[in-house]
């Protein structure tokens, strides 16, 4: 069983879907495929943690389908698979990456690996300023002599340190300047 997050794969293009998910399911990945908006949106789940979705289908658009997904609350991080250059129209949409056909093997699975790194981010710095919160508070509220002592509060201290060398690691890996700017711009959605 796979320790990759789930994902579905959407493109009309039935020989170009079944590539891609052949890539990803010889890295490891879980994969669900859909040859056309509809099916894809049946086969969403909460279990789906990335669509690769084309931006253009006949029966309903990639763009209505990132909508959709969108709207309806599910967390997938969407990466847009997709012959259309990109232009203006693509600022107000909720996608994770944009990759422009033709796509290689190394595009596609660089590209899943940095959304999938990057909701790991996003969830390591959720947890480290909430440990970082209470620590905090602790600190605030409570002697040193008590703090010392407490097996619970240094629990928390070595966890807030490990979370912080994770999160250091994590933007030192960081490819480039726009990849920095999305994790931080995932962060500030959230919240």
């Amino acid at each position: 069983m796979s320790t990759k997050p789930d994902i579905l794969v959407v493109d009309d293009e039935n020989r170009l879907a079944d590539l891609y998910t052949e890539w990803l399911q010889q890295d490891g990945w879980s994969v669900e495929t859909a040859y056309n908006g509809e099916t894809a949106l049946e086969r969403l789940t909460a279990s789906i943690e990335i669509v690769l979705l084309d931006r253009r289908m006949p029966d309903q658009t990639g763009e209505d389908v990132l909508e959709t997904i969108r709207d309806g609350g599910y967390d997938a991080r969407v990466v847009m698979a997709t012959a259309v250059d990109p232009d203006f129209d693509i600022i107000e949409m909720g996608f994770d990456d944009y990759l422009v056909k033709p796509i290689s093997q190394t595009e596609l699975l660089t590209a899943v690996d940095h959304v999938t790194q990057r909701a790991t981010y996003e969830s390591d710095m959720q947890t480290y300023y909430t440990l970082v919160s209470k620590k905090a508070l602790l600190e605030s509220k409570k002697p040193a002599s008590e703090l010392d002592g407490n097996e619970e509060y240094q629990t928390l201290c070595t966890r807030v340190e490990e979370l912080e060398e994770q999160t250091d690691a994590t933007v030192s890996s960081l490819r480039d300047h726009d990849e920095f700017v999305g994790v931080f711009r995932d962060i500030s959605s959230e919240n």
